[in-house]
């Protein structure tokens, strides 16, 4: 018996949705590919729907009309607003957890708490809902190295400082609670004992008992290359990190993944969908530093590259509780991308409809994938449209062909005032071909090439 071919959607509008897009599409299973809204990028592999990924009962009416038999949830605001709970009551499938398991992300706040009663490592902590008690907290305070974060869902990397001083987390406060500068996000206000060491970002899937490790990745928040100035969405990422070995990643799902699923499902919430995990690998070992909901960006484009499963029949089996490890196979070797911002970026105010050069040699590239991030269209030309644009992902045998194959890409792409961190993987030692450990900051003869090649 023949089965039936399934239309699926994707909601959001980034070089995330465009990596989910682009594996999704690969599946035997899969007639047509919707993305809302997406972009113009991906409007070149699937049709784009012109409704916002936060309109959810015009969603849910799409979805009806045009029988859509899978959504998957590409962002976060969509699970915080109930999308998944809306869709099931309509009898629509769904690959995200739902609105009471979402507050795993939604609210900082929740998910210290719920860390606490589960004894999942994680910073000290203590919560605020208003300025004068969380500046009180904060003088009694022995010094001022700690991490400032709004309880609600940041933008654009936004909701989070890092402080290395008492001024700066007064700032922040400031800034939160009086000035109201993230609005109802910052309705609670945490202030988090700062951790040090190495960040990584762990994913799983699970089927609310179940759980099944993904790669492990790091990303570069920064926008600067050496980890300075302030945070982004991401400006690059790459995975598996040297150090995520097999005795790590078995601690990790361990200590914090599987019994993270373990919690929610006890607490009456089960978590179904993809468990996002930033961890900070410390002196005192594994810390949560926070979890999300959905796959990650940029570290997406380096998961879609990676896995090699059949990504629909892998949301089922979660959706139909009936995931298990064989159902995921992984691709050996590495993955790297290396995101292409506007002029300006971070700032609040870029200049936008900048023609894009260069994307049809970077695509024709070995081994080399384009996703788009911000991206629109006017008379035919590909333009910039949002503060990221391009996302450039390499696929290699080791992590060095695979940030060699990414920085060609990068190479071939220009438009006004382009900038991109030259330094991603910088922080870890790579093995080139001969074996000797060789870090970006200090390129092989062959590395030094694509490096001198990769301005825009």
């Amino acid at each position: 018996m023949r089965t039936k071919k399934m239309n699926v959607m994707v909601l959001g509008y980034g070089s995330r949705e465009h990596a989910l897009a682009w594996k999704i599409k690969q599946s035997p299973r899969v007639r047509r590919v919707f993305v809302a809204p997406g972009n113009a990028g991906i409007a070149q592999i699937a049709a784009c729907v012109p409704i916002s990924d936060e309109n959810v009962p015009d969603l849910v009416r799409f979805a009806r009309d045009q029988h859509i038999d899978l959504t998957v949830v590409g962002t976060n605001d969509p699970l915080a607003l109930g999308i998944v709970d809306a869709f099931q009551a309509a009898g629509l499938r769904i690959f995200g957890p739902t609105q009471t398991a979402a507050r795993l992300e939604s609210s900082k706040a929740f998910a210290k708490a719920f860390m606490r009663r589960h004894q999942i490592p994680t910073g000290n902590y203590a919560a605020f809902q208003a300025y004068a008690p969380a500046m009180n907290y904060l003088k009694e305070l022995p010094h001022g190295r700690v991490v400032v974060k709004v309880s609600g869902l940041g933008k654009m990397g936004m909701g989070v400082t890092v402080c290395d001083e008492k001024a700066q987390a007064r700032a922040a406060l400031h800034s939160y609670f009086v000035q109201r500068t993230l609005g109802d996000a910052a309705q609670t206000v945490l202030i988090e004992e700062r951790l040090t060491g190495q960040e990584l970002s762990i994913f799983a899937l699970s089927d609310g008992h179940n759980v099944v490790p993904l790669p492990a990745v790091r990303d570069h928040k920064r926008i600067y290359d050496g980890d300075q100035g302030p945070n982004t969405g991401g400006m690059g990422a790459f995975g598996p990190p040297p150090e995520a070995n097999s005795a790590l990643m078995a601690e990790i799902m361990d200590t914090v993944m599987r019994p993270t699923i373990q919690g929610m499902a006890a607490e009456g919430n089960p978590y179904v969908g993809v468990l996002f995990a930033g961890l900070m690998l410390t002196d005192n070992g594994i810390q949560v530093l926070e979890f999300n909901c959905r796959f990650g960006n940029p570290e997406a484009l380096v998961l879609m590259t990676l896995l090699e499963s059949d990504l629909v029949e892998v949301m089922l089996a979660c959706i139909d509780g009936r995931l298990h490890p064989g159902q995921v196979t992984i691709r050996e070797g590495a993955a790297a991308a290396v995101v292409i911002a506007s002029p300006q970026y971070p700032a609040e105010s870029f200049p936008t409809g900048l023609p894009i050069r260069g994307l049809r040699r970077a695509g024709c590239l070995t081994n080399v994938a384009l996703c788009h991030h911000g991206t629109g269209k006017q008379d035919d030309q590909l333009v910039t449209a949002r503060g990221r644009v391009i996302g450039v992902t390499g696929y290699g045998a080791t992590l060095l062909t695979a940030i060699e194959r990414a920085y060609a890409g990068v190479a071939q792409i220009s438009f006004p005032g382009a900038h991109f961190r030259r330094d991603i993987g910088s922080e870890t030692n790579i093995r080139t071909e001969d074996q000797k450990r060789t870090p970006w900051f200090s390129p092989s003869p062959r590395l030094q090439k694509v490096h001198d090649r990769s301005g825009v």
